[in-house]
Formats: C-alpha cells, sequence, structure tokens
C-alpha cells in the first residue's frame, strides 16, 4: 500500500518530527508513505468570511495538486465519521482488498478545507469533536495508521 499524507504547513517542533519519523519507520514493513507538505497561506488573525475562503481555496489547490487522480482520498475533518481504531483497521483492509492501493490523508490548514477538496474527499474521518493543532495531528494520523496495519495483522501493538 502507498500512503500519501498532504498536510498544510511546514512542522518545526523537533518532538513531533521525532515521534513521526519513528512511526514512518515502523511502518516500513506494512506501507510506503510519504508525506507531503503544501505552504501555508500568509494571512493576517482578523479574516473577513470571503478572506477566509480565499485562503482555503489557496491552500485546497496547492493540496490537489498533491493528490493522485487514483487515490483514495481521506479527508481529516472535523464533521467527519469518527471510527475506532479497529473500524479505522477495517476500513484501511477493505480499501487493500477492493485494490485501492494508493490512499492520500489530507489535513488542512487553520481554517480548514476548501469546499473543492471536500468534494474530492471519498470519506471525511474525524479523531475528536475537538480541534487539534495540524502539526500534532500528523503524529495522531501516523500512529493510528500503524496501529490499523497491527491489528489487520493480528500483531500485538495495539491493546
Amino acid at each position: 500500500m502507498k500512503l500519501t499524507i498532504v498536510t498544510v504547513g511546514k512542522l518545526k517542533e523537533k518532538y513531533l518530527k521525532q515521534g513521526i519519523e519513528e512511526y514512518v519507520k515502523r511502518l516500513g514493513p506494512y506501507a510506503k508513505v510519504e508525506i507531503v507538505e503544501v505552504p501555508d497561506e500568509k494571512a493576517p488573525e482578523n479574516l473577513s468570511e470571503a478572506d477566509m475562503e480565499d485562503v482555503k481555496r489557496k491552500e485546497g489547490e496547492r493540496i490537489l495538486a498533491k493528490i493522485s487522480p487514483d487515490s483514495y482520498v481521506i479527508t481529516l475533518e472535523i464533521n467527519g465519521q469518527q471510527l475506532t481504531s479497529e473500524k479505522l483497521a477495517k476500513k484501511m483492509d477493505e480499501l487493500a482488498t477492493y485494490g485501492k492501493s494508493k490512499v492520500a490523508f489530507v489535513i488542512g490548514g487553520s481554517l480548514g478545507l476548501s469546499d473543492k477538496v471536500l468534494d474530492r474527499s471519498d470519506f471525511g474521518l474525524s479523531f475528536s469533536k475537538m480541534t487539534f493543532p495540524h502539526q500534532l495531528m500528523r503524529l495522531m494520523l501516523v500512529e493510528q495508521v500503524y496501529r490499523a496495519f497491527k491489528i489487520n495483522r493480528g500483531e500485538p501493538y495495539h491493546k
């Protein structure tokens, strides 16, 4: 399986980079993982609704440019479906079984995802109704994907 994680913004925090690198390394036997960072759109604090949509549109164009046409796209979004770790594992297993060997996970910027990115999404996934920093979300995502592969292989880890 080839997994691409398309994310807005650069990761600066060393501790998060180390955690992500560790899980990407652990995922090596199960999948090829590529993390693609697209630049976030610089914007002042007090944005109008139109300015926010413009920022999301620009970031969305950058995101869509990095997604392969044959990828199954899973967007991380607050209004997405919440799954247990076991259900995410089942979803990943079903994708592999039915020939969806390219999966792109998308983590938006601080304002969320554009309508065009949401339209391209095959599945909206929510980790919680809470809001998390997108940098931390990367670590949480690679850990849960690793957990899913371990669950599907019946290997110890997820208890």
